[in-house]
């Protein structure tokens, strides 16, 4: 799959990003190999190309990230081997986020835990399946305790925040994709937004900053979604993660220039310790890579 470069701070002439050591990309995914990892009939979604594992790598070491969370994909289903596969190729530097049914058995947790998963994503978007019951969730969410697991969360804004009460009562930190998928041209004002904020004043829930080019409508370098990015980063420190959704799944519009998405980091954290714990802190604690992990 084709990877695009070309810095924009380049292009503007601005000093380069400087990227902190043992920086991270929270949030990407691997699509197949199809023929060892093949797509399972009734999948929400079928990637026209595949995603493997050696372009995720190629892409993250020439942005200069060392650590990577692959999230899986629902193009996969439950079926978590391309994620496990890709974490175990770098098992010190690259952890999981997996699918999983809320019955699965604790034994299967214990053994992605030991492959490197750090928690379970559930999708509320119409478009990727039937959500599973928040009950059947959140009785999943006490089984994660003993792993020090989370749940992330994708969804559309009011479906979502629809769920506030049980995200606040989780017994694990919650983590909220993608900036909730607000529409940044609603403004910071916008109900979902303010609502969304108040969900962040809870200490246990963790929101991505990824996503400015799936909540945009202006396009590139999606000024009208920078200042969303920028408050939580400035609000939540502590509570925040970047990644740049490659390969951008299902994505509405043109694909994301790579590198505008790194350098875009600068404008929502505009300071050397904002995105110190931004890129290296947070995922740290949050996906334990100070574990050591053969």
């Amino acid at each position: 799959m084709p990877i695009r470069f070309g810095s924009t701070c380049a292009r503007l002439g601005a000093m380069p990003l400087k990227i902190p050591a043992l920086a991270c990309n929270a949030h990407c995914h691997v699509f197949g190999p199809r023929a060892a990892f093949p797509y399972p009939d009734g999948a929400p979604f079928v990637p026209q190309h595949d995603a493997p594992k050696e372009a995720l790598f190629a892409l993250n070491d020439g942005l200069g990230l060392t650590r990577c969370v692959v999230v899986q994909s629902s193009c996969h289903v439950f079926d978590n081997r391309a994620a496990q596969d890709a974490i175990a190729a770098r098992p010190r530097d690259y952890r999981g986020v997996a699918l999983l049914p809320t019955d699965v058995s604790d034994v299967e947790l214990r053994r992605l835990d030991v492959a490197g998963f750090r928690g379970v994503r559930f999708n509320f978007m119409g478009h990727l399946g039937n959500a599973a019951p928040i009950a059947d969730v959140m009785a999943l969410a006490k089984r994660l305790v003993p792993l020090g697991w989370h749940l992330q969360v994708h969804g559309d804004p009011h479906r979502l925040l629809a769920l506030a009460p049980q995200w606040q009562a989780s017994p694990v930190p919650v983590v909220i994709d993608h900036i909730g998928r607000v529409d940044a041209g609603a403004g910071l004002a916008d109900l979902a937004f303010q609502a969304l904020l108040q969900l962040m004043q809870h200490a246990h829930i963790w929101i991505k900053v990824s996503g400015m080019d799936r909540i945009s409508r202006a396009g590139p370098p999606y000024a009208d979604a920078q200042p969303f990015a920028r408050l939580l980063v400035a609000e939540f420190g502590d509570r925040v993660v970047w990644g740049n959704d490659w390969p951008h799944p299902n994505h509405a519009g043109p694909v994301p220039d790579e590198q505008q998405l790194l350098d875009l980091v600068a404008e929502i954290a505009p300071d050397d310790g904002a995105r110190q714990r931004l890129l290296v802190d947070n995922p740290q604690r949050l996906y334990r890579f100070a574990e050591a992990r053969s």
